[in-house]
């Protein structure tokens, strides 16, 4: 069973890790390429994390903002893709 919870905290805490921003600033709403937190190389480790981390696949048509935008909108993505 999908744990969105222990998800979020996983995907926030890579978010922070890798982007090296204060902790309180990535929210779950937050939005990580509009607020200038990740940006395009961001966005490929994101996808390899997300790939290795919860074994999905995600497919080119897949790559679109919308389902990155936030952690919610991530973590959405990872539930969607593991059911």
């Amino acid at each position: 069973m999908f744990d969105t919870a222990e998800a979020k905290e996983k995907v926030k805490k890579f978010i922070i890790e890798t982007s090296f921003v204060a902790e309180e600033k990535v929210q779950d709403n937050t939005l990580i390429f509009v607020d200038g937190i990740f940006d395009s190389m961001g966005f490929l480790s994101l996808i390899n994390y997300i790939e290795d981390h919860f074994n999905i696949k995600a497919e080119d048509a897949e790559l679109l903002e919308d389902n990155f935008e936030s952690v919610n909108a991530i973590v959405n993505f990872i539930s969607t893709k593991s059911n």
